[in-house]
């Protein structure tokens, strides 16, 4: 069997959110053909059993593997496409959302399209990023500058069809050559900067990651917070990106850098950064499943 786009989705304690999805995507696919497969990683409230009471999706069972190793395998368990639409599970998808952004990813040079999506309330998700640098490693978003913010923030942007270095991965619709060109998803982040890496690894091979405004969604994002834990994960993981494409030299500055934000950080108001603090200097108290606990600089 063969299908247009392949829908993969990883779930991880979803229940709130995984039949709010997949209720939105037959009006979502509209005449494309589909598959959507759910690979569950290791849930322990009703997730399993309300994946299991549907009849639109297969779904595989996993131990928590990561979101990176979670989307791989169910890539690997669906059928043949020629495209993979990436999903968080509380997200939700408008009408004819993937054959427009099908459309976008047939044209010349486009590995990766992400839609325009808005929050739970309906104002704009701001979801596009440049490049990590040295002078954004600070996250000064809010001086609108290119220089020092990652974040896109100027909502004229999110009005027009351009490419983009990276997107929130919450939604991504990804072509297959780009995908198997890559090898899939980089499983040694586990969890955050999966996306980042994947879209610039896409540039660097030829495949651009282009936002389209004309396909829409709703993300819902940020439902469980942040724990010590998942803060430690995207400070290192941010190093880690930045150091398999910069190179170690710059990557040094930029660790020293994050280092000193985040003892900024803890000092003035955020808590969790002094265990990342000490993550970022101790590597052995780094999340064992980054794999990351044998050197100082994380690579």
């Amino acid at each position: 069997m063969t299908v247009d786009v392949a829908a993969v989705v990883v779930t991880y304690n979803s229940e709130q959110h995984i039949s709010d999805l997949l209720d939105t995507l037959p009006a979502a696919f509209a005449t494309t053909s589909y598959s959507v497969v759910v690979v569950d990683n290791g849930s322990t409230d009703g997730t399993i059993d309300l994946l299991d009471r549907r009849t639109d999706c297969t779904v595989v069972r996993s131990t928590n593997v990561g979101y990176a190793a979670g989307i791989n395998l169910a890539v690997r368990s669906s059928p043949a496409a020629a495209a993979i639409l990436i999903l968080n599970p509380d997200a939700k998808l408008d009408p004819d959302a993937v054959p427009r952004m099908l459309a976008v990813l047939h044209k010349p040079g486009v590995g990766i399209v992400a839609p325009r999506i808005r929050e739970q309330d309906g104002s704009l998700s701001r979801t596009l990023r440049r490049a990590p640098t040295l002078g954004r490693v600070g996250g000064l978003s809010f001086t609108g500058l290119a220089s020092f913010a990652e974040r896109v923030e100027d909502a004229r942007e999110y009005e027009r069809e351009h490419e983009v270095d990276w997107a929130v991965g919450a939604i991504l619709l990804v072509g297959r050559p780009c995908y198997e060109a890559l090898g899939g998803l980089d499983e040694s982040y586990f969890l955050y900067s999966e996306e980042t890496d994947f879209c610039l690894r896409a540039r660097d091979a030829g495949g651009a990651t282009v936002y389209t405004p004309v396909a829409g969604a709703m993300h819902i994002g940020g439902g469980s917070g942040e724990s010590v834990t998942t803060h430690t994960m995207k400070a290192v993981n941010r190093v880690r990106v930045y150091h398999r494409h910069a190179g170690p030299l710059r990557a040094w500055l930029y660790f020293s850098m994050t280092v000193l934000i985040e003892m900024r950080r803890a000092i003035r108001w955020h808590g969790a950064s002094w265990p990342t603090v000490r993550a970022l200097l101790h590597p052995a108290e780094r999340p064992v499943a980054l794999g990351a606990n044998d050197t100082l600089l994380p690579g």
